[in-house]
């Protein structure tokens, strides 16, 4: 107490206190810390991940590739092939489109090395199709962005010689088709985004300037955090799928923190208190809720900087970065934002969306449908925790048969695209021709007569072993002592046939070859070995992550709600949350249970990056509700309501704002389930069900059944524990809104009594 004064406790209340009273102030610290991180972030540029980064036998290629200096171009093929069951590529007319499309695509000044299948023997075995090979001038990394005259080129011949189809494959022209398709979906996406928040903001709160505060300040914390990751680039390398997870996160969390704050102040206001008064007692409980849980987030993101993965690593710190951000403003400009609109926040109002709102929650802004829900919960609370926890663990039995791997491009955009069917006929007529494995091979000398031969006996043994049926080509780069050998892989686009050839190539023909030479290396990398490196790492990477933040997370609901019990339940009720989204994923998109309604019909598999991805998302984001309600309960059981008084006063005055907050991020992550890219499609499926499971039937039926069963030893708290710094800072509204009033020791007993 100062001064008579009671000290308000609590990073949260300072905050908010100190921006209420400095509110212009406020406002410009904020708005120079964005443009300042844009700007400079601007100025910085972005560093992204590249390819020597990759894990496994693909990234020692690459660093091979690197280390000499070669700079690989980017392989292109052109698919010509008979469609009327006699013509032959011997024929005169299949041999002047050959002649024309390689003059046509020579023409364009684009390539380099075009090949005639003639000469390098590129003609299928039933003598209807060939291949025309060529490399595309420049750098690789840039190629898809000059690929399109040639695509053209070979577009105008095709026009001339109706009898054939001739079509364009490569890495180049898969690049591009990626590269538009992702920029699509994404434009779609961020598109969308936004005004469905705003429409469902606008629902929740009914008026205008209301809904659009927690819009304006994610949108704000987005463009901060870009700015932050283009200089934070320069030590840890970003990318754009970073940059478009943080998008998503920075929605997700940025309008959920803003939406927590300001229903619990409108809520105070609603209920007789002052503007001020108000203010003071949603930073002191809201804002609180906010930290706790904004930590929580942030650790669960870190988890991904222990993938060794460098695009996970971008993408845990870009996500890390935005809540941290968004967690920040919503502490301290939104307090001093609300402070200066007062009563102006409700303009825009929607009269009779109000009336129809009034209508269905109770007075103190309790919901009508949840009580009713609740009142069932508490009656039976074992009834309900049998039959949800049941149902939960019914739909998340699929996941334990789960199968990953990187999507090929036929599993990625199905037939949405027509790359994706010259892709399936190349790889039907060359089997593996479009996604050839790489063997890159580093001797003392490449010239030595002991490498050529191993060399020489490596591309025999690949054929007669059944692990490819050519044609296998060698380059030769003699001043760096380094080979590349392309070997089209049997099993093409079927991807688990296509592994079973590559693990005859590392695992038996390459030690019997090559690796007979002393001195030589000779990893083998390509579309099917990225994908089988990657998704062993990621393997790899699920214990130490899921270890590193199941624990932290226990400790901070441990530290912030000093209490063992809710700590334990927090962490069973989020890896349920998860599990049961894991479930809903295998079953659409692995078992195609229900695929057509979300356009996923014949995928066949998760990709390899999405399980661990979805677990450190969703358990950050579903920490957000658990803490909110949890808090509620907390507060409103200090305030000397019974355990069960207390689970029901908490969960029906937050179910309002947890249901709007859980059907922004549905809608935003259904958005989406939408696109055409079915790694998109997955996690935006697996994000939308987790969060829909999370606020429906784990806070609103597991977590009150749950409470109500433990009772009193919900605030359990071991003596050997006690020592535990205490970080609870709860603030009843009563002790908020009378700040000049004495400290009320009972609620300290009170406090300590909840610990026994």
């Amino acid at each position: 107490m100062v001064n008579g004064v009671a000290r308000v406790r609590g990073v949260a209340a300072r905050a908010g206190g100190w921006s209420a009273r400095h509110r212009w102030a406020a406002v410009v610290i904020w708005v120079l810390f964005v443009v300042l991180a844009m700007g400079i972030g601007s100025a910085a540029g972005r560093i992204d991940v590249k390819d020597g980064a990759l894990p496994g036998e693909v990234g020692r290629a690459q660093q091979i590739i690197d280390d000499a200096g070669l700079k690989e171009p980017a392989g292109e093929t052109v698919f010509v092939q008979a469609t009327d069951g006699s013509t032959k590529a011997t024929d005169p007319a299949f041999r002047s489109a050959v002649n024309d499309v390689i003059k046509a695509v020579d023409g364009t000044g684009e390539v380099t090395k075009v090949t005639s299948p003639y000469t390098a023997k590129t003609l299928s075995r039933d003598g209807r199709s060939a291949l025309i090979q060529f490399d595309v001038r420049g750098d690789s990394d840039t190629a898809p962005d000059r690929i399109a005259p040639v695509l053209d080129a070979v577009k105008k011949v095709q026009a001339e010689h109706k009898g054939l189809r001739i079509e364009e494959i490569g890495s180049a022209s898969m690049g591009k088709t990626f590269k538009d398709a992702f920029g699509d979906d994404f434009k779609k996406a961020e598109y969308s985004a936004v005004p469905v928040a705003l429409g469902i903001l606008l629902i929740a709160f009914g008026a205008l300037v209301a809904a659009l505060l927690p819009v304006a300040l994610a949108l704000t914390a987005i463009i901060a955090t870009m700015g932050l990751m283009a200089i934070v680039s320069h030590v840890q390398a970003m990318s754009d799928t970073a940059n478009s997870v943080m998008l998503l996160v920075g929605l997700a969390v940025g309008v959920d923190y803003c939406l927590f704050y300001l229903r619990r102040e409108r809520e105070e206001r609603e209920a007789g208190r002052d503007a001020q008064t108000a203010l003071r007692i949603a930073a002191a409980t809201s804002g609180r809720a906010i930290i706790v849980s904004g930590v929580t987030v942030c650790v669960a993101m870190a988890g991904m900087l222990f993938t060794g993965l460098a695009e996970f690593e971008a993408m845990g710190l870009a996500s890390l970065m935005v809540v941290a951000v968004a967690m920040v403003g919503s502490v301290t400009v939104l307090p001093a934002l609300l402070s200066l609109l007062g009563e102006r926040v409700e303009k825009g109002r929607l009269p009779f969306l109000n009336r129809v709102k009034r209508g269905k929650r109770n007075r103190g802004g309790e919901s009508r449908v949840w009580r009713a829900v609740l009142g069932a919960v508490l009656r039976r609370p074992k009834a309900a925790l049998v039959i949800a926890a049941g149902a939960l663990i019914a739909i998340a039995l699929p996941a334990v048969g789960m199968h990953t791997q990187n999507l090929t491009l036929d599993q990625e955009f199905g037939d949405s695209l027509p790359i994706v069917g010259t892709y399936d006929r190349v790889n039907q007529t060359f089997p593996g021709g479009a996604s050839p494995a790489n063997v890159v091979i580093k001797a003392t000398d490449i010239n030595a007569p002991q490498v050529k031969q191993a060399i020489t006996d490596f591309r025999t043994q690949a054929i007669s072993r059944g692990a490819s049926d050519g044609p296998i080509k060698v380059t030769l780069h003699s001043a760096e002592n380094v080979a590349v050998v392309d070997v089209p892989l049997i099993g093409g686009s079927d991807q688990k046939k296509a592994e079973k050839s590559l693990d005859l190539l590392r695992d038996h023909i390459r030690p019997d070859t090559l690796g007979k030479v002393s001195g030589l290396d000779a990893p083998i990398t390509g579309q099917v070995a990225g994908s089988k490196d990657f998704n062993a790492r990621i393997v790899g990477a699920v214990t130490p992550v899921f270890a590193f933040v199941v624990v932290f997370a226990f400790l901070l609901m441990l530290l912030c709600f000093r209490s063992l019990t809710i700590a334990i339940t927090a962490i069973v009720l989020n890896l349920l949350s998860v599990g049961a989204a894991y479930g809903v994923l295998t079953a659409v998109f692995q078992h195609g249970w229900g695929a057509s309604l979300v356009g996923a019909a014949g995928v066949g598999a998760i990709v390899s990056w999405l399980p661990l991805f979805l677990f450190v998302i969703l358990f950050g984001l579903s920490m957000d509700y658990h803490v909110f309600v949890v808090s509620r309960i907390r507060e409103a059981r200090l305030q000397g309501r019974s355990t069960r008084d207390a689970i029901q006063h908490g969960v029906v005055t937050t179910a309002g704002v947890v249901t709007s907050a859980a059907v922004i991020m549905v809608a935003v992550f259904a958005i989406f389930g939408t696109l055409s890219m079915q790694s998109m499609k997955q996690m935006g499926v697996g994000l939308a069900t987790a969060v829909l499971i999370d606020a429906t039937v784990i806070r609103g039926v597991l977590l009150p059944a749950v409470m109500a069963l433990l009772d009193e030893r919900n605030w359990y708290l071991p003596k050997w524990l006690r020592w535990l710094p205490d970080m609870t800072h709860d603030e009843s509204a009563a002790a908020v809104a009378h700040p000049t009033a004495a400290p009320h020791h009972g609620d300290g007993d009170r406090d300590r009594a909840l610990h026994v």
